[in-house]
This record gives structure tokens, sequence and C-alpha cells, in this order.
């Protein structure tokens, strides 16, 4: 069965380790923390804030290593504490709603379509295959170039439904804004990254060997 690309976490570099007690927590940020701070990084796009994040991922896992029994990886149980963190950093940020379906004033979608709703310019044809491609870190360094690119809410939005795969209703609590306002921050989300990757990845920018 083929692994969806959402549940990759950019793990192109990592092996997980076999289900046993949490090792020494000294440890801890020599085996685990560049690949927390990815994770965190690719979501949160503030290295400061990531850096504080993973930190108090550490911390709480040091204070609840004890409830650790093995039946999942170390990584995956530091990442799971990680996962909370992060949603709990963006409730905070989210907490004034949104009513701005513009989101930000932002007008992108203008650059691709006329008021009748037809193509100005159709997307480019992709040459190779997009699948190959998500398995190439660099494709993921311009990825996340891209995404950091978005306003804050289009971007958080994305990334919880494309890359941890919510559902709206969840995305549409924790980011304070309607489903309507949703829908139209995931457009023009989508919209932007796919002009973006045409550029700079898919364009010939950086080329497939």
């Amino acid at each position: 069965m083929m692994t969806d690309w959402r549940d990759r976490d950019i793990r192109l570099d990592v092996e997980m380790t076999d289900s046993s007690p949490a090792s020494d927590p000294e440890t801890w940020v020599d085996q685990h923390g560049d690949y927390l701070y990815r994770y965190a990084l690719f979501r949160i796009r503030d290295p400061h804030l990531a850096e504080d994040l993973v930190q108090e991922t550490l911390l709480a896992a040091l204070e609840a290593r004890n409830t650790f029994a093995g039946h999942s990886s170390e990584r995956t149980w530091l990442v799971g504490i990680l996962k909370h963190k992060i949603i709990d950093y963006l409730r905070q940020r989210h907490r004034e709603p949104s009513f701005d379906t513009s989101d930000s004033a932002d007008t992108s979608t203008e650059e691709f379509f006329t008021r009748m709703g037809m193509w100005k310019v159709k997307p480019d044809e992709w040459r190779f295959d997009p699948e190959a491609a998500l398995n190439r870190k660099e494709f993921w360094d311009v990825f996340a170039r891209c995404l950091s690119q978005l306003p804050a809410r289009q971007a958080d939005a994305f990334v919880l439904r494309e890359i941890e795969g919510w559902d709206n209703k969840e995305i549409s609590k924790v980011l304070n804004v309607s489903a309507t306002n949703l829908w139209v921050m995931l457009h023009r989300a989508r919209m932007r990254l796919r002009r973006c990757l045409e550029i700079h990845w898919f364009g010939g920018k950086t080329k497939e060997n």
C-alpha cells in the first residue's frame, strides 16, 4: 500500500526506532532534535518559535517520561507531544475571529481568473512525475519557501488540511473562521502554491536529473 504524502512528514532521512522504553533524556536532543525542529519549522514557518516549541516538547516529555510504555517509537511519542504544542500555539495565534474572506486583502486569484471565472493563463503542464519530486529534499525546501509566502491563516489552513489531514470543521475551530472563509483560504492557498511551484520547481529553476 502506497503511503500518502501527507503522512511522510518530510521523513526523507528518518528511520523510526524500535518500540522500547524512553531512552536517556540527555540523548534526546542528539537523536531527535533536528527532526523535531524541521517538523515544527515546516508547520510554523518561524525558526525561533520552532526552537521554543521543540524545547517545550522535550520538557513536557521529560515530565511524562514514566508514562511512555513503548507502544510506539520514541520519536513518534515526541512528535505527538510536539503536535499538541503546535495546535495550542495555533489556537492562541488565531484567538481573534476572522470575518474577512479576502484574508488580509489577498487578491491572488485575480492573477489566474477573469471576472467570468476563465483562466487568464492556463497552468503549465508538469512534465515529470510529481510523486517523484515528493521524495526529494530539494522539493520540500522549495515547497516550504512557497508556503512561507502565504498569509498566516492561509498557510495554517493548508497545513492542517493537506499535511495533517484534518477535516474542515476542526480547522475552522482552530483558526476561528467560518466554513466559507476557510474554503476561500484553502482555494487561494492551493492556487498560490501551485503557481509558486510552477515557477520555482516545475518551471525549471530546479530540475529533475
